[in-house]
C-alpha cells in the first residue's frame, strides 16, 4: 500500500476521511525511481492535507510511511534522495521544518534496519556540503536540522574538508574544516544556542576549557546542555556541575546527576540534603506514609521525619514513628525553631462547638438526621485513605462529616454501608436532597465524585439540592480552605492530617478534630460573611453574591468519573 493510501486509511479509521481531497494517484509512492524530490515533497504535502486528524497524529503516520517508501527505489539512493529533499524543502515554507524532521527521522530508522542503502553517490559528502550551505546561509534550515544532519549521516571533519576543498589531495590535517566548525560553534555560543553548540562539540570531539562555559550555561538556565557538556568532558566536570547545583540549592538537579553517574561517594552530604528536602516537601503535603517509605528505614532520615512531625504538631505521628523504629531515646533529632513551633491554627473550642459525635449505628444515625432536618445550613466534607499507587482507583470514602454551627456528626460510611445500607441511603437522602437545607462544601465536586464512585448503588449520592460550593463564591486563588479561613476568620487550619489513614478505627482525637473543623468552619465562614457583608475583593468594592452560586437538582454523577 502506498503512502497516500495508508494516510487515507489512517484518517478513515478515525472517522476523519475526506474523499474529495483524495486526488493523489494510487501509484504516487509505489515506485520512486522516476520521482524527483520536489514531486515527492509535493505529494507528501498533499497527503498531509487529507482528513482532519490532529497534526501530531498525521506527522507520526506520515513518518512511519516515509520510512517504508524509502525502500521503493529512490534514485540515486535513499540517503542521497533525502539530502536532495532537504535542499528543496525551504521552498515549501511553513512545511519546511516539520517535514525536514520527518524525513530525517524516517531515514534514521531506515538506516538502522538496512545493511546497505544502495546509494550511487556518497551521502556523507553531500550532507557535509548541505551543512556548509546551511551555515553559509544559502539554504534555510534551523540549527536543530543541522544537528540531525550531522548525526544521521555521521558527517566528520574529513567530509567537511572535502566539501570545502574538493580538489585538495591527501590533506589529513582538516585544518580548514576544524576552523569552519569551531567558528560556527563560537557563533552558536555567542547566541546562547548552547544545546546545539554542545552537540557539535561532542560530535566532532572538540574539548573546550570547560568550566566558564559550564557556568554560562547554568546561569542561562540551559541545564540540559550543561549536563550534556559535563558528561562529554567526564567525571571532573560532572563534579563541578554537582557542586555548582548544590551551591545554588538545586538539590534535585544535583542528585539526579549523582545518581546517573554513580557519584554518591564524592557527594554524600548532597545526597542526604536532597533526601531531607524531599521528605520536607512530602510532609508539607501531608504525605507522611510516602515520606516514611522514602526513608528506607535510614535512622538519620527517620529522625528528621520525626522532627518534621514535631514541627507540624503531629504528635501521634511522632509517637507512631518512635514506637515503630525504636526511636524513643534518639539523641540527634533537631529541635524545631521557636517560630515554627508557635504556628497559629484554628481549634474547635474557638468556634464554641458543643460536641463531635461519632455515628456508626442506627440510633446515632437517626439522631443526627433529625438534628440536620431542623437546620437551615450545614457544612459537608468527607475523607478517604490516600492511595499512592499510580494508576489505581482511589480508596472508598471512609467518613462523611456533617456540621451545624454548634454540632458535628462524623458518619462512619464504611460500617454504616456494611450494616444498614438502606437506612444510610434514606437518612442521607433526607439531608442531601432536601430543598430546605443549604449544604455548604469546599471544592465539593471532588467529594461528590468520590462518594458516587464509592457507593454506586446508593441513591443519596446521585442527586443534590441546595448545594453551595464556598470555593465558587470566594474564588480564593491560593491556600485552599485553610487560606480562606485565615482571610475570613483570621486563623488558618492545620492540614497536617489531611492524608492520614482514615480507615483506621478508632480515629485519633486529632483526626476527629481535623475532620470536624473542615465541616463546621464552612458554616462559620458563611455566617460571618452573611452577617458582616464581606466585600467581594477585600477592598470594599461590591458584596459577595453567594445566592447565585447555589446549585440544585444535581444529577448524572457519572459525568464526574475519570
Amino acid at each position: 500500500m502506498g503512502l497516500e493510501e495508508r494516510a487515507a486509511t489512517y484518517d478513515s479509521q478515525n472517522g476523519k476521511g475526506d474523499q474529495s481531497h483524495q486526488t493523489i494517484c494510487k501509484h504516487g509512492f509505489s515506485d520512486l525511481s522516476h520521482i524527483s524530490p520536489v514531486v515527492f515533497l509535493y505529494l507528501l504535502k498533499e497527503c498531509y492535507f487529507i482528513g482532519t486528524c490532529k497534526a501530531t497524529k498525521k506527522f507520526r503516520a506520515l513518518q512511519e510511511q516515509v520510512h517504508l517508501v524509502l525502500r521503493n527505489d529512490p534514485q540515486p539512493g535513499p540517503a542521497t534522495f533525502v539530502v536532495q529533499c532537504l535542499y528543496v524543502l525551504p521552498i515549501f515554507d511553513l512545511y519546511c521544518e516539520g517535514f525536514s524532521h520527518l524525513i530525517i527521522s524516517a531515514l534514521r530508522r531506515f538506516l538502522k534496519e538496512e545493511a546497505s542503502v544502495g546509494d550511487n553517490l556518497e551521502p556523507k559528502d553531500l550532507a557535509a556540503k548541505l551543512f556548509l550551505d546551511i551555515v553559509g546561509g544559502s539554504v534555510n534550515h534551523d540549527e536543530r536540522i543541522v544537528e540531525k544532519i550531522l548525526e544521521v549521516f555521521d558527517v566528520q571533519l574529513e567530509n567537511i574538508q572535502k566539501a570545502l576543498c574538493p580538489n585538495a589531495m591527501n590533506d589529513d590535517s582538516f585544518s580548514m574544516a576544524t576552523k569552519f566548525v569551531e567558528d560556527y560553534i563560537y557563533h552558536l555560543i555567542e547566541c546562547q544556542t548552547y544545546m546545539t553548540a554542545v552537540t557539535l562539540l561532542a560530535h566532532f570531539c572538540i574539548r573546550q576549557s570547560g568550566q566558564s562555559f559550564l557556568l554560562s550555561m547554568i546561569e542561562s538556565k540551559q541545564l540540559k546542555a550543561a549536563e550534556k557538556w559535563a558528561t562529554f568532558i567526564g567525571k571532573p566536570m560532572l563534579c563541578v556541575l554537582v557542586q555548582e547545583y548544590s551551591d545554588r540549592n538545586m538539590l534535585q538537579d544535583a542528585y539526579e546527576i549523582i545518581h546517573k553517574n554513580n557519584l554518591r561517594q564524592e557527594f554524600p552530604n548532597v545526597c542526604h540534603k536532597y533526601k531531607e528536602s524531599s521528605l520536607k516537601k512530602l510532609a508539607e503535603k501531608g504525605c507522611w506514609d510516602v515520606a516514611e517509605a522514602k526513608t528506607k528505614s535510614d535512622r538519620q532520615l527517620l529522625e528528621y521525619l520525626v522532627y518534621l512531625a514535631m514541627e507540624a504538631g503531629y504528635t501521634e505521628k511522632v509517637d507512631e514513628l518512635c514506637d515503630r523504629y525504636s526511636l524513643q531515646g534518639f539523641l540527634n533529632v533537631k529541635v524545631p525553631e521557636p517560630s515554627l513551633l508557635h504556628n497559629r491554627y484554628l481549634h474547635l473550642n474557638e468556634l464554641a462547638v458543643g460536641g463531635v459525635f461519632w455515628v456508626d449505628e442506627v440510633d446515632a444515625l437517626h439522631k443526627a438526621t433529625c438534628h440536620f432536618e431542623e437546620c437551615k445550613v450545614v457544612g459537608l466534607d468527607c475523607e478517604w485513605k490516600p492511595n499512592y499507587v499510580k494508576g489505581s482507583r482511589p480508596n472508598k470514602v471512609s467518613i462523611m462529616q456533617i456540621a451545624s454551627d454548634k454540632m458535628v456528626f462524623i458518619l462512619d460510611l464504611i460500617k454504616l454501608y456494611q450494616d444498614v445500607p438502606d437506612v444510610l441511603d434514606d437518612s442521607l437522602t433526607r439531608v442531601l436532597q432536601s430543598p430546605g437545607i443549604l449544604k455548604l462544601g469546599y471544592n465539593f465536586q471532588c467529594d461528590m465524585r468520590q462518594l458516587a464512585q464509592s457507593y454506586e448503588d446508593l441513591e443519596c449520592f446521585k442527586h443534590y439540592q441546595m448545594l453551595l460550593d464556598v470555593q465558587n463564591v470566594f474564588k480564593e486563588p491560593r491556600g485552599g480552605l485553610s487560606g480562606l479561613a485565615k482571610k475570613i476568620l483570621g486563623v488558618g487550619l492545620n492540614k497536617t492530617r489531611r492524608n492520614s489513614n482514615w480507615e483506621q478505627r478508632p480515629l485519633t482525637p486529632n483526626q476527629l478534630e481535623y475532620a470536624a473543623l473542615d465541616a463546621v468552619v464552612l458554616v462559620h465562614i458563611f455566617g460571618h460573611v452573611r452577617t458582616h457583608s464581606q466585600p467581594a475583593d477585600g477592598e470594599g468594592h461590591g458584596k459577595l453574591e453567594w445566592k447565585s452560586c447555589i446549585v440544585s437538582n444535581m444529577t448524572n454523577m457519572k459525568k464526574f468519573k475519570k
